[in-house]
């Protein structure tokens, strides 16, 4: 199932847990517990608050690696030009302009956030990419595309933030032909305990203040750390992708697992 077998993981600056129980991330919005039917709608704010300074955000949180890790997914994809790409909670077109680039057929980009989907739409036409992709707003629970329709599905640092992750998992398993192939990019669970500590420093100290001096938004960012630890680790999110009912499950981890990619194929 998996070439890589991260420590139990704890987050010593908060009194919960690092990662909620199977199914149960809907009663979290970060490290605050809510009514599942309210979640959706809290992560929608976070992201229309930061849809147009999310890619800049990206880059100072990172360093620019999350350019390397989105190249490593896309190798991971290996676009053909008969093949069709959807991207999930992928508003800004990272995923998809990538698929293109790389020779890539076509691409659907669905993302919840109509803001985010905007902002995407815009830096297409700034590319003069104005054929090729699809954009529309839909959630990852309940996708507007047909069963067995695309070739391959990636859904990069989006899967935390859904209320039901089995439940997104289960359209991804839906909508990708037999045979065609899940990716999921998402923020993880650090396997070097040295950097895990300076992880944790770097995630509840410096980045909410890098949202309050950048994105005017310090609350959204404190969020997304949060969410983060939230996570299931790599092996048990591994675990469900299976019961789900895909085949061949790996977990590849980038840079001491502060990211990873799991990845699987449609039975």
């Amino acid at each position: 199932m998996s070439d890589t077998t991260p420590p139990p993981q704890t987050d010593p600056q908060k009194p919960v847990s690092g990662a909620a129980p199977s199914g149960a991330e809907g009663n979290w919005f970060g490290f605050t517990p809510v009514d599942p039917s309210a979640k959706s709608g809290l992560v929608r704010a976070v992201f229309d608050s930061v849809a147009t300074n999310y890619d800049l955000m990206n880059d100072l949180m990172s360093g620019g690696i999350h350019r390397l890790w989105k190249d490593t997914l896309m190798e991971m994809v290996a676009p053909k030009p008969d093949m069709t790409l959807l991207d999930v909670a992928g508003g800004t077109g990272d995923i998809a302009f990538r698929f293109l680039k790389k020779g890539g057929g076509a691409a659907v980009v669905c993302d919840i956030t109509e803001a985010m989907v905007r902002v995407g739409r815009d830096r297409a036409i700034d590319r003069n990419i104005l054929s090729g992709v699809q954009w529309t707003v839909g959630d990852a629970e309940r996708l507007p595309v047909a069963s067995r329709s695309v070739d391959a599905y990636t859904i990069a640092f989006g899967l935390r933030n859904v209320t039901r992750i089995d439940e997104a998992i289960k359209e991804a398993h839906r909508v990708l032909k037999p045979g065609g192939k899940f990716y999921c990019l998402e923020f993880s669970h650090v396997v070097l305990p040295v950097l895990r500590e300076l992880y944790d420093v770097y995630s509840f100290k410096v980045l909410p203040v890098m949202g309050r001096m950048v994105a005017k938004d310090e609350g959204s960012y404190r969020y997304l750390a949060e969410s983060i630890r939230r996570f299931p680790p790599q092996e048990d999110l591994a675990r469900r992708i299976e019961a789900a009912g895909f085949g061949a499950v790996r977990v590849r981890n980038l840079t001491g697992g502060i990211a990873a990619i799991h990845s699987g194929w449609r039975i």
